[in-house]
């Protein structure tokens, strides 16, 4: 039949695309992961983290005589630099200190988010000091100027203070020639620095002075990035508009350097984190992402702002915004609006169809905020998304009903022409034409889950607000695959079958992905056994080989598929029973049982 025949190529195309998935990122995703964390551990038990007398060794921009740009400069001293004292943070998101040495963010954690499901979990880190194997800092400062801080002065702060949103802390240096810097710091609620930084030149001359801003990075992620997300080092600035550098392009570079800007930011992004400078105030800086191997290999985002005189007895004041946190779409568009940042919802990595993921995205977080679950999201989601494309699937049914109550003519027409397939083309076309009957309409249900399916997979893989989403029951994290395994019955043996090399993968089969499987199965059975065996073959192994790829895929998705195959039935079943076409379901299981039935009996 031509309507199975469009059928069965678009149910190849979907398997060659989810099967590519599978071989090609998924599994290589998952061995990935897997092999970073035994390197972590195998570390973990044979070295042991810097000691304080290690040299920070961190990397500096420094003015390239004559033009402005931004260029590294080892500044950390050999010797040991004993502890300097620190500032409290403590805000509702966030807790940890800045280093008084350097006025730097190096410790940072996250109140609101574990390290895993558990609720004994360590909440996560996002900043550490230099000093530590997974150092990770943000600073600003100056060059340009004798007696301007350097990157290891120590500044001075109230003693007790503690950086709170009602309490701002005001941290000084007075250099030897008499220019004195007073930064005031002040925080948000949530994950927003503000530096305001007033010089005052006591020096008897004018000065120059320039200043800078970086986020440095000692590690890469312990999980590999991926190729549909971005990780790694990131801005918004100038013409060039959106820069996004993976960790392995940046290690071949070196060094990117893109054009001057007035405004814009950036920063080093992970999956759910973020950091990001956001240079204010107009001035023109110069933005640079650079990987840097002598000493301690480390990645960074910096700027270096134009040089700004200061005149005798004369105060300038400096500002700029430091984000360090979770990337929370609702907060990303808050501080777009009430600091005019520029793309600053691009942190998040929205893909190239963000048109489709950003909207899906929106409409499910509404959802959940009315229903208190994402996963009855998901589910009233699709409900959403049939109603959308409803009358596309009722033209696509209402057409594949119509060539079921044709075939009777259509096998007349075979009869009458033979093997003169011409003939019988041209005929087949008149009585598509006469009968209003579309051959390639079966394709578009299919079809139409392709976009929806991946867009939904990008929204539950990157949003932060679906990490450790949970469901009901066993499905306690929506962004990770289902815990169960058919394999070992449900956890009654004692092995896990997805630690077994090479096909461990393939055998993380849980509950929903079965359920998947039988909805399917189930939805394939609405329409007749293909004549062809090689069809045959392919319409009776389907939903055994999606069991499989979608098994590691995000809970999250295989739920949404299920639901989606469950209603599709129903979908299908009340169009065609409209339309006087008969259902297939029951006459094609009791002939698959009964097929099996008589074969044991004969044997």
């Amino acid at each position: 039949m031509e309507n199975n025949r469009n059928l069965f190529i678009t149910i190849i195309l979907s398997v060659v695309i989810l099967a590519a998935w599978q071989i090609f990122y998924i599994g290589p995703k998952i061995e990935a992961e897997k092999q970073a964390q035994l390197e972590i551990q195998a570390q973990q038990e044979t070295t042991t983290e810097p000691s304080a007398t290690t040299s920070e060794n961190t990397s500096l921009p420094q003015a390239t005589a004559g033009s402005g740009a931004v260029a590294p400069s080892e500044a950390a001293s050999s010797e040991a630099q004993p502890e300097a004292g620190r500032v409290a943070i403590d805000t509702p998101t966030l807790t940890g200190s800045i280093n008084l040495r350097g006025a730097r963010f190096d410790d940072l954690k996250l109140k609101d988010y574990r390290v895993t499901i558990a609720k004994d979990s360590d909440i996560v880190t996002l900043l550490k000091p230099s000093s530590d194997v997974d150092g990770y800092i943000g600073e600003f400062g100056y060059l340009g100027v004798d007696g301007a801080p350097a990157s290891d002065a120590v500044w001075q702060a109230p003693e007790g203070a503690t950086l709170t949103p009602s309490s701002p802390v005001e941290l000084t240096y007075t250099a030897p020639n008499g220019i004195v810097f007073t930064r005031t710091i002040s925080i948000d609620d949530n994950y927003m620095f503000q530096i305001d930084d007033a010089v005052t030149n006591n020096s008897g001359g004018a000065v120059a002075l320039q200043e800078y801003g970086r986020v440095t990075r000692y590690s890469k992620p312990a999980k590999p990035p991926i190729y549909v997300l971005h990780e790694g080092l990131i801005g918004v600035t100038g013409e060039d508009g959106l820069t996004e550098i993976k960790y392995n392009k940046i290690e071949d570079d070196g060094m990117v350097a893109v054009g001057k800007s007035t405004d814009g930011w950036l920063g080093i992004t992970d999956k759910y984190w973020a950091t990001a400078m956001v240079p204010t105030g107009g001035e023109t800086f110069q933005p640079r992402y650079s990987y840097f191997s002598e000493g301690r290999p480390r990645y960074q985002s910096d700027f270096l702002k134009d040089p700004v005189t200061i005149n005798a007895g004369e105060t300038v004041q400096f500002d700029n915004l430091f984000f360090a946190g979770a990337k929370i779409s609702s907060l990303l568009d808050a501080y777009k609006e009430t600091y005019d940042i520029r793309l600053f919802e691009k942190l998040i990595d929205w893909g190239w169809f963000f048109f489709i993921t950003r909207p899906m995205f929106h409409l499910i977080d509404f959802l959940y905020n009315f229903f208190g679950n994402f996963g009855v999201a998901i589910l009233v989601t699709t409900v959403i998304v049939k109603a959308v494309f409803f009358p596309l699937a009722n033209m696509s049914y209402a057409s594949m009903a119509r060539m079921k109550v044709m075939q009777p003519k259509i096998q007349e027409l075979k009869e009458k022409y033979g093997d003169d397939r011409e003939k019988m083309q041209k005929a087949m076309m008149e009585l598509y034409k006469t009968e209003k009957i579309n051959p390639v309409a079966g394709c578009w249900p299919m079809l139409i889950q392709i976009p929806v399916f991946f867009a939904l997979y990008k929204v539950i893989y990157i949003t932060i607000e679906m990490r450790h989403a949970p469901f009901f029951g066993w499905i306690q994290d929506l962004s990770a695959p289902d815990p169960t395994h058919v394999f070992n019955l449900f956890g009654l043996l004692p092995y896990d079958p997805s630690a077994i090399p090479v096909i461990g993968t393939f055998l993380a089969i849980g509950v929903w992905p079965l359920l998947m499987g039988i909805t399917m199965f189930l939805q394939m059975r609405m329409n007749p056994a293909p004549p062809d065996p090689t069809q045959a073959m392919i319409f009776n192994w389907m939903p055994l080989v999606f069991m499989f790829m979608l098994a590691s895929f995000p809970a999250g998705l295989v739920i949404y598929w299920a639901w989606n195959n469950t209603l599709s039935i129903i979908q299908q079943g009340v169009i065609m029973k409209k339309n006087g076409a008969k259902i297939e379901l029951w006459d094609n299981l009791r002939g698959l049982f009964g097929r099996k039935k008589k074969a044991d009996a004969t044997e």
